[in-house]
Order: C-alpha cells, then sequence, then structure tokens
C-alpha cells in the first residue's frame, strides 16, 4: 500500500468557467525525494481518467525543472462547454508515495453577463412589431421549457424579459421538477447509496416489462453472477445484491435494459479506526532506544505520529514499524532534544505520550591527588570517568586554565590529564576538573614547596611510609576489583634518595629461581622474585622523588599475590610487603539439575562455583524457560542463599531448562550451563474399585480401575504387594509381587501361602513416581474354592439350531466351575472330529465354530463339563438344511373340458429338511411361455383349471422347503391338449384394417403447482400410428437435452420429470406430438412457490420466460 504524503507543491483551483472559453489548470509535484519519475492521472468524477480523451478538446502539457526538481502538469480544455461541469481529480504516485487533490468546474453562459448588450435598442426594434401583433395570453415560461439554450436570449428580449440570470435559474428549477420519464423502468436505482465496508447493499430497479432482460455493469464493465454478486428476480423487480463490500466496490453502476440505462454511484465508507491500546509515557537515560507502541483496530488503517504538533517522517532518527493491528514509533538513540509529548492520530482516535530523557549519571572511577612540589619539577593531574565521551575543562581557582608550551591539557579515553611543566611558585592553587554537561567536579591542590639550599652533606636511612588508611582494608593488605585500575602511591624518605626496587613472589614452597631474585627476610627461604620493571606496561612503576607509584591497569586474578616493595641508599635499607588481593564475580555454579518433580513444581540442585572471585557468595538467582523459548524468566529477586531450589507455577507437561547465576558482594555471576530439560508431572491418584477376582491354592486374581486422576505424564504400569494380614501393619513391610509395572488392569499373584489371610494394594507408577496405594478393605483367605460344575445353554441352543449350507456356525457356551472344569465334546455319541469343527474353549466357556457349514455337520452334539466325579451335560442339535431337488414323475393323468388333473412324486433330495409345498406352471405350447398356476400346493397333485379350448399346455413342477423352491423344475411327461367339441369355424376373408392415424392426446396436461426445491412431474397420453415424435416446450422454447429435465415414453404415457424446481421453472409447458398424418398439442400452467421468510404464509410466484 502507498503512503500518502503531501507531493503537490501547487494544486489546481476550482475555476467558474465561461461557456466557449478556454481553461487551464496546473499541478506542480516536488520530485526531490523520489527514486524515479512521477505517474499523474487527471480523472472527472470518480473514475473516468481523461488520458484516453486526449484531443481537441482535452490537451496535456508536462515540463520538468532541474534546478527546483518539480515536475509541472497542465490540463487545458478548449471550448468549454456546459458537459465539462463537474468534480475533478488529479492523483500522482511515485513507488510506495502518492498523493491526489480534487477541484470543481462550474460553466456559465456567457450571455448572462448582459453589461455589453443595448437591452433598450434591442428592444426599440421590436417595438413596431408588437403593436402589429395582437394582443394574447402567452406563457412565456412553456416557450421557453421547449426552446433551445441558444434561443433564450431572443425570447427574452422580445416578451421583455431583462433578468436573464433570474431567467436561467427558474428554468434550471422547473427542469429539476419535471424528471424525464422511462419507458422500461418503473422505478429506477437512487442517485447514490452508502454502506460500511464489509457490510452488504441490496440495489432494485422495477421494470415495466416482467419479461424483460437486464445486464448490471460496474464502472462500465459487465458483472458476472457469484457468490459476491447475487442476481435475483422477482416479476417485474430485478435485484442486485453485493455481498461483503470493499473499497473496490465503491465505483459507478447500471442497469441496462435494452437501449435504456438506469445509473447509480455506491459509496463504501470505512468505519472509522479506534485506537485499542493508548500510548505509554516513557522515562530513559540519553543513548537508550525508545519504542511507543499503539494497538488499533483494523490491520489495515494508517496512524500519522506527531511530536508538540509537528508531523514526524521516516528520518535517520524515526523509525515507524507497523506488524498487523500493531504500529511503533522508534527512536534508536534518545537525547535531551527528544524530550516532549508525542501523539498518534487514527480516523477515529487519539493517544499521547511524555517521553522524558535523563543525562546518564558519570562516576568518578579515579580523583585527582594534591600534589606537593618544588621548583622545575612536573605536576601531574589525572582523572577517570565512565564515560569516554565525556569532554571537560579545568579550572584553576574558578579561572579556566588555557593550554601553553608549558601547561597541556590530554583526554585519552576515559583519562584526562592536566600537566604542568617547571612548576613554579604562580602555579600553587586549587585545580578543578568539570565535565561538560554534568553538574560534577573534581578538585585537588598543588602545594609549591620553596626550598633554600644550605649545601650541608648529611645522611638519613631510607624510611617507606604506607599509608594505611587508604586503600588497606587491613594491615598491608590492598583488594582490587577484576578490571578496574590500582595506583598505590607510596611515599619514601631517604637522605641521598633511595632506590626503589618492586618485586613480586610467593614463600609458600621453596623453588629454584628462574630471574631475578633475593632473600626475602633472615630465615633465607628461597622464594621466586620477579622484579616490576618501570617500563610502560600494564603492571608497572612510576617513580618520582619522594614517591613510588605501584600501577595496575586492568586487574587480572593473575596480578594476586605479595608484592616487595625495598628501598635503599648509602645509609641504609629499608622493605616491606603489601599484600594485592584481586576480587571478581564468581564463577557460574555446576552441575545444575533437576531432582524431583511434582503436578506444578519442580525441585533443582547444583554445585556451588569453584571459585568464589575473592569474595563469599552471598546466593544465588534462578531462571526458567520452556524448552525451545529463548526468553527466560526470573524466579526470584532476593538472594536465596540454598543449593536447591523448588520452582512452582510450572504448567504440567511441559519442558523447561533451568539456568542458575551465583552472587557475591561484586556482582553476578555468568549463567551456569542450561539445566537437562524436565517436565512437571504429578503421580496419579489412586487405581480406584480394587476387587479379588479369583481365588486358588497358591493364587489369587486381582483387578481395579485406572486412577481417577492421571495427568500429562500417563500411566507407566501397576505395582502390586501383598502381606500377611497382621504382620504387614506391625512391620510395614509390604512384598512386591511383580518385577516390572503391569499394564493391564488385572494380575494374578502367585506363590501365597495357603490358608493365609492376605491383604493386597495397587500403586500406579508414572514418570514422576508412585502414586497413594489403593489397599483392599479386607483380607483374603487363599485357599481353593470348588464350585460345582454347570452349563448355562443359551435360550436359542435349547431346540434344535438350524443353519443354511456354507453360512458360519458361531457357539458360545458359557459354564461355570472351581476349579476349572474338563471339557469334552461329542457328536452322535462319538469323539468331535476336530478337523472338522474348531473348539476353544477357555475358564469361562467354550465355543463351537464352524466357518462354513456342511450337511455332515448336522446331529447330536453333546457337551460336558467334569470336575473330579461331578459332571454336567446338555445336548443341542444342530440342523444343516439346503434347498430341495425337483419333483419327480409329473403326468397329466386326465384333461377334461377346460380342466387338466396333474401328480407327481416327492423329491430324491428333500435339502435335508421337511418339503413345505409345490409351485406349479403352465405353458402354451404356441408361445412357450411359463405362467404361475398354484403356490405353495402342499400335495403331490393338483387340478388346473380355466384352460384355454384349441390349446396344447405343458406343465412343470417345482419343489419347497424352508430355504426357498427348489433350482430345477421337473416338466410334465405328456400334455394336455383342449379340444374344441361339435364347433366348425367358419373362416372369414382376412381384410387387412388400416391402423395410421394422426396423433391425438387421449390424456391432456393438467395446470399443477409445486413447491420450489422438491422434484415434480406432469404427464399426459398421445396415440398415433405411425409412431409420434413428442416435443417438450416450456413458454414456447424447446427444452432439448437440459440434464434437469428427464423425459419419458411408456406405450404413449407421457412425463416430463423437473429435478427439484426453483423458482424460474414455473411458466407454461407444451407437449407437442408430430407424425406424417399430422400433429396435436396440449399445454398446463405450472406454478412454483418458494417458501417466504414469513413461514405464516407462502409467496407464490408465476414466471413466464421469453
Amino acid at each position: 500500500m502507498s503512503q500518502i504524503s503531501g507531493l503537490f507543491v501547487e494544486k489546481p483551483q476550482t475555476v467558474t468557467a465561461i461557456k466557449g472559453k478556454n481553461v487551464t489548470f496546473v499541478a506542480k509535484v516536488d520530485s526531490s525525494q523520489m527514486l524515479r519519475k512521477p505517474t499523474m492521472k487527471w480523472l472527472k468524477g470518480k473514475w473516468m481518467d481523461l488520458g484516453s480523451k486526449a484531443g481537441k478538446h482535452l490537451q496535456f502539457k508536462e515540463s520538468y525543472d532541474r534546478n527546483t526538481k518539480i515536475y509541472t502538469y497542465e490540463l487545458t480544455i478548449v471550448k468549454v462547454v456546459d458537459g465539462d461541469a463537474g468534480g475533478y481529480r488529479c492523483e500522482v504516485t511515485s513507488k510506495d508515495k502518492c498523493d491526489s487533490c480534487t477541484f470543481d468546474i462550474s460553466v456559465e453562459d456567457a450571455g448572462e453577463d448582459a453589461g455589453e448588450l443595448d437591452f433598450s435598442g434591442l428592444l426599440k426594434k421590436r417595438e413596431r412589431k408588437q403593436k402589429e401583433e395582437p394582443e394574447t395570453d402567452v406563457d412565456v415560461w412553456e416557450i421557453l421549457k421547449n426552446a433551445k439554450p441558444c434561443d433564450y436570449e431572443k425570447i427574452a428580449f422580445q416578451y421583455g424579459i431583462t433578468d436573464l440570470r433570474g431567467l436561467l435559474k427558474r428554468l434550471k428549477k422547473m427542469k429539476k421538477v419535471e424528471p424525464k420519464k422511462s419507458d422500461a423502468f418503473l422505478k429506477k436505482l437512487g442517485p447514490a447509496y452508502s454502506v460500511e465496508k464489509g457490510k452488504k447493499i441490496q440495489l432494485n430497479v422495477e421494470l415495466s416489462d416482467p419479461n424483460a432482460q437486464v445486464r448490471w455493469l460496474r464502472n462500465g464493465q459487465e458483472i458476472k453472477p457469484s457468490a459476491k454478486y447475487i442476481f435475483e428476480s422477482v416479476g417485474g423487480i430485478r435485484k442486485l445484491t453485493i455481498n461483503k463490500c470493499t473499497l473496490a466496490d465503491d465505483a459507478a453502476y447500471e442497469c441496462v435494459v435494452g437501449e435504456e440505462k438506469s445509473f447509480t454511484e455506491v459509496y463504501v465508507q470505512e468505519p472509522p479506526v479506534t485506537i485499542t491500546k493508548m500510548l505509554d509515557d516513557i522515562h530513559v537515560v540519553v543513548g537508550e532506544k525508545v519504542e511507543f507502541e499503539v494497538e488499533v483496530s483494523d490491520e489495515g488503517a494508517n496512524v500519522k505520529w506527531m511530536k508538540d504538533g509537528v508531523e514526524l517522517s521516516r528520518d535517520g532518527k524515526y523509525r515507524f514499524k507497523k506488524d498487523g493491528t500493531k504500529h511503533w514509533l522508534i527512536i534508536n538513540e534518545a537525547t535531551t532534544e527528544d524530550i516532549g509529548t508525542y501523539y498518534v492520530y487514527t480516523s477515529g482516535g487519539e493517544s499521547k505520550a511524555e517521553l522524558e530523557v535523563e543525562e546518564k549519571e558519570l562516576e568518578v572511577l579515579q580523583s585527582i591527588a594534591d600534589l606537593t612540589l618544588k621548583a622545575a619539577e612536573q605536576a601531574v593531574f589525572k582523572c577517570e570517568v565512565s564515560d569516554e565521551k565525556v569532554t571537560g575543562k579545568w579550572f584553576k581557582d574558578g579561572v579556566e586554565v588555557t593550554p601553553s608550551n608549558r601547561i597541556k591539557m590530554t583526554h585519552i579515553g576515559r583519562t584526562h590529564k592536566l600537566v604542568i611543566d617547571d612548576v613554579k611558585p604562580e602555579d600553587a592553587g586549587d585545580y578543578t576538573f568539570v565535565p561538560d554537561g554534568y553538574a560534577l567536579s573534581i578538585s585537588a591542590k598543588l602545594n609549591f614547596l620553596e626550598i633554600k639550599i644550605d649545601y650541608v652533606p648529611r645522611q638519613e636511612p631510607p624510611k617507606i611510609h604506607l599509608d594505611t588508611t587508604g586503600s588497606f582494608v587491613n594491615k598491608n593488605t590492598i583488594i582490587v576489583v577484576a578490571g578496574n585500575k590500582l595506583r598505590f602511591d607510596v611515599d619514601i624518605t631517604g637522605e641521598p634518595p633511595p632506590t626503589v626496587c618492586w618485586k613480586k613472589g610467593d614463600t609458600s614452597q621453596p623453588a629454584y629461581p628462574e630471574g631475578p631474585c633475593c632473600l626475602l627476610d633472615s630465615k633465607h627461604d628461597i622464594c621466586m622474585m620477579q622484579e616490576i620493571s618501570e617500563a610502560e606496561g600494564r603492571v608497572r612503576v612510576e617513580t618520582r622523588k619522594n614517591l613510588s607509584c605501584f600501577v595496575i591497569e586492568g586487574a587480572e586474578r593473575s596480578d594476586e599475590g605479595l608484592y616487595h616493595i625495598t628501598v635503599t641508599n648509602p645509609a641504609g635499607e629499608d622493605k616491606a610487603d603489601v599484600m594485592v588481593k584481586i576480587v571478581d564475580v564468581p564463577d557460574p555454579p555446576e552441575n545444575v539439575k533437576c531432582t524431583a518433580v511434582g503436578e506444578d513444581s519442580a525441585s533443582v540442585q547444583w554445585d556451588p562455583p569453584k571459585f568464589d572471585g575473592g569474595v563469599p557468595v552471598k546466593g544465588y538467582l534462578m531462571e526458567r524457560k520452556k524448552k525451545g523459548s529463548s526468553r527466560w524468566t526470573r524466579l526470584n529477586f532476593d538472594i536465596y542463599e540454598s543449593t536447591t531450589y523448588e520452582a512452582k507455577k510450572m504448567i504440567e507437561g511441559v519442558l523447561y531448562e533451568m539456568r542458575v547465576f551465583a552472587v557475591n558482594g561484586i556482582g553476578i555471576s555468568q549463567p551456569s550451563a542450561s539445566s537437562k530439560p524436565f517436565m512437571p508431572i504429578a503421580p496419579t491418584s489412586e487405581p480406584t474399585r480394587l476387587t479379588v477376582e479369583d481365588v486358588t491354592d497358591g493364587t489369587c486374581a486381582l483387578k481395579w480401575l485406572p486412577p481417577e486422576r492421571i495427568g500429562a505424564g500417563g500411566i507407566d504400569g501397576y505395582i502390586i504387594e501383598y502381606c500377611v494380614e497382621g504382620e504387614c501393619r506391625l512391620t510395614t513391610e509390604w512384598v512386591q509381587a511383580n518385577e516390572t509395572p503391569v499394564e493391564k488392569n488385572s494380575y494374578r499373584v502367585r506363590g501365597l501361602p495357603v490358608g493365609e489371610k492376605m491383604l493386597f494394594r495397587v500403586t500406579a507408577v508414572n514418570i514422576a513416581g508412585r502414586s497413594p496405594p489403593a489397599v483392599m478393605a479386607q483380607a483374603v483367605t487363599i485357599r481353593e474354592i470348588v464350585e460345582r460344575p454347570k452349563i448355562r445353554l443359551p435360550r436359542q441352543l435349547r431346540t434344535k439350531y438350524i443353519k443354511r449350507v456354507g453360512e458360519k456356525v458361531n457357539l458360545v457356551i458359557p459354564f461355570q466351575g472351581k476349579p476349572r472344569p474338563v471339557v469334552t465334546w461329542l457328536k452322535d455319541g462319538a469323539p468331535l472330529d476336530t478337523k472338522l469343527v474348531n473348539i476353544r474353549t477357555s475358564d469361562v466357556d467354550t465355543i463351537l465354530f464352524i466357518r462354513q457349514a456342511a450337511r455332515e455337520h448336522s446331529g447330536q452334539y453333546t457337551l460336558s463339563v467334569q470336575i473330579e466325579n461331578m459332571e454336567d451335560k446338555v445336548t443341542l442339535e444342530i440342523q444343516i438344511v439346503d434347498k430341495p431337488g425337483p419333483p419327480i414323475a409329473v403326468t397329466v393323468t386326465d384333461v377334461w373340458g377346460f380342466n387338466a388333473a396333474l401328480e407327481w412324486k416327492p423329491p430324491k433330495d428333500n435339502g435335508n429338511c421337511e418339503i413345505t409345498g409345490y409351485t406349479i406352471q403352465k405353458a402354451d405350447l404356441k408361445t412357450k411361455e411359463w405362467f404361475m398356476v398354484l403356490e405353495h400346493n402342499r400335495r403331490p397333485s393338483c387340478t388346473v383349471s380355466d384352460l384355454v379350448m384349441g390349446n396344447e399346455y405343458t406343465f412343470r413342477v417345482f419343489s419347497e422347503n424352508i430355504c426357498g423352491m427348489s433350482d430345477d423344475a421337473c416338466i410334465s411327461k405328456n400334455t394336455a391338449a383342449i379340444t374344441k367339441t361339435g364347433l366348425k369355424q367358419k373362416q372369414q376373408p382376412y381384410k387387412e384394417k388400416d391402423m395410421c392415424s394422426s396423433p391425438k392426446f387421449i390424456t391432456p396436461l393438467v395446470d399443477r403447482s409445486v413447491i420450489a426445491g422438491y422434484s415434480a412431474a406432469i404427464s399426459c397420453a398421445v396415440r398415433g400410428h405411425p409412431k409420434p415424435k413428442i416435443i417438450w416446450m416450456k413458454n414456447k422454447m424447446i427444452i432439448g437435452e437440459n440434464p434437469k429435465y428427464l423425459m419419458q415414453n411408456n406405450q404413449g404415457v407421457l412425463t416430463l420429470n423437473i429435478r427439484k424446481p426453483s423458482l424460474f421453472d414455473g411458466g407454461k409447458y407444451t407437449c407437442r406430438a408430430i407424425n406424417d398424418l399430422g400433429q396435436d398439442e396440449v399445454e398446463c400452467k405450472l406454478e412454483v412457490r418458494g417458501m417466504a421468510k414469513n413461514l405464516h404464509h407462502l409467496q407464490c410466484v408465476t414466471l413466464t420466460m421469453t
């Protein structure tokens, strides 16, 4: 989307043009901020592009000024006419920027200004003609309404009208009152419609001809029906529905009927964009990043940022960011100039926030030391501040110090120096360093020491003066924070000036020296002594008269140790020891691991850091995050002293990681390595409904239900434990029955002592551990329970069990008895052949299974269950049946009159069941078509009546049983001839009859009324020879091969099936039959009723299609 911005330097202005004169519009565009040439469009109204109409009437001109980088665009309308009046718009675009402006043109007739016309002279010329004409009552306004505009002035002069301007205004009003009538439209579209973005709008017109066809156009392009554009036709009303309007639907629409059109415009209004999340005030320090965030109601909305009433633009200082409904104003590095009130505006709201920017606090890392110097010596004032960019000024007694050949000022990094060479008495005073922009000052004093030298040679032994009130935390020990700078000044006296030697060594263990070495004390312990030179370096010594400075730049752990200073001169020697201790933040803790988890908590343990930084560890800070996330969450803000911590308020089933920081008096360590991912999971609740399922000698079968609360950890299995009643309550020792958890909800405990009363309990196990146990309420005595065997025969097996050949037999017969009974099957008294029948037996039932039944499976089956000398038996009969064979020897035994007697014998194969009847059929030897005579005849004989004289018949018989009729029939061996007795037929000469006839409808079509959506059919009947051709028509239009219609012709009965008719399927239907002798047709009216919105009535609509 292009960003709306102000690109126009000069915009076209609204003008009033004189008809017939030329008018020119000028627009100027600034291209200094553009990467490419802008594109200019001149539009009339909302969508008419004037660029396509360039010619004699419309002329365009374009120029470019290279100095000012301004494009000038001109539009000239040659000889303005009335049609040029209206609203215009010019639009300029360039990549991601756009701008537009509107202007209007109103056209006035040149005759309206009558200042140059001599009306009196013109009227005088008309006086003679008026006198000659008789006076009649004439309606001037009727004449003007019907006259051409070019004749208005002439008619006004003729009838003495001098106020031409008023005449034109009145004529305009009269023309508005009388709109032009339309022949095609009873009701046209309104002049304009307004709809909110995303809503639905409906455009309606009413036609004078209900059968007229209409076309809908959008910006001159025809609209096709779709899910967005829906066309409806109800009688003479035509509707266009536009669903989910967008800004693209803001256009001109027209409805076209023949040559007539109805125009309208649709305006899509965007709902005002409101602010759902207001700006927050922000307080930052100079140099920090600032982000103002606001959230609006629409994703595509544009917002405007302003500061103190001035609109902000995208440049190096301000950045704008957008993500969905969120908008940001970003200032990368805040300064004090950014302080103020910031506003954000949308089309439906605004918000403001204050930005406060504070200066950074400046820290003094090294202050200035007082100096006492003699003449010609060098004075060096040096200080160190926390910000390298800070500049400053030096003052002496309140007066700014100016550099010279003798006075030099330097600024290197964070260090500021003032060096005065060849110190003079006038240099004594108070020196102050003032950082620019900070209310801070660092002061020191320079004392000038005047010495009168009297040459008296004398000697004074050297002496080291350690200042124990400054950097020392205790006797001869200095503590330095790692990374900081150490500067230790030692005052030395002695005459002549002594020689100073600094050395570092360790006397903890004897060793052989590998460099400069010395004897430490009177015990002559050998130590490794490393001399510290005065050369430039990180660890160095700076020596001046009566002063030795020991300097460590950026202290490191290796700098810790015992340092020795030795001063010597001819008068003697002095020694001193200084212990330098380097302290730092501790190392990270180690071995962070999760030791236990709960439903929403976890216990974490870690080891203390190997190095505490030289300062005791005060405690720890903990952080956690979800696995895969980069956002760590601090768990405690107060220092936690223990090395175990229980993290709470965690989500069950989510993987977490932990890390720990160690804290001492210096600061916070780096974070430890992340722990292995762990998941807070709670143990399940106890299993439910623990019961005893079975007890035998030495075993007990238990069953239970899963816990009511399982949680995200699921269940890995169950642990079953048991103990003897009484002992477990005293010793609380339970014996685990299973080594690994069982997944099923049942288990048989084996190896139990017979006769003892045992208690059982079951515990669910998952990754979080064991659940509370489910304990058996009462003790169970371990002993065999003898139960008499008993077969529980299902009801359907207590009678004969019948199945057809090929079907499946699956009989499940439950039984009971303890201990487990012995099951035996017999067939017809003999052991069962397991190759023909499958037997499966469990502890509680036995199954007899036959995959495909055959006749040989029929018989009596005996089931026996036995426990020692106790037994129970049942007998069931299985019968496998099939279709019977055909009867035997069907014979016609007698024929009399119109009757014939038949007899036959039963079939050899009855299908293993009783024959239930016979089916008899007859056939005439002429046609040989079989017709049913009798069904379900139970006897092997029958009498067939109502035979036709002169015909000879044969018969066939089918046998029946419960499986159905036999596949084959037995045909009678002889026939039955029905002879004619005493009648002689006189043959008449055969005369062929002419059967040809023109089509004639013997059953007409009937008017019908159906409901839309339900299939309907209309029928009629026709006869004629030769067979007529049938044509179906709707509203006199041939239907043809339309899949919606199904046409059927069954021996002259004609049917037209209409599949799910709609309101458009109503009308007049015609059926026409045509052959060589003529034609005939019938018609009917089909009315389709649609369901109205009000369910209490139906709206009937009849549509006639043209």
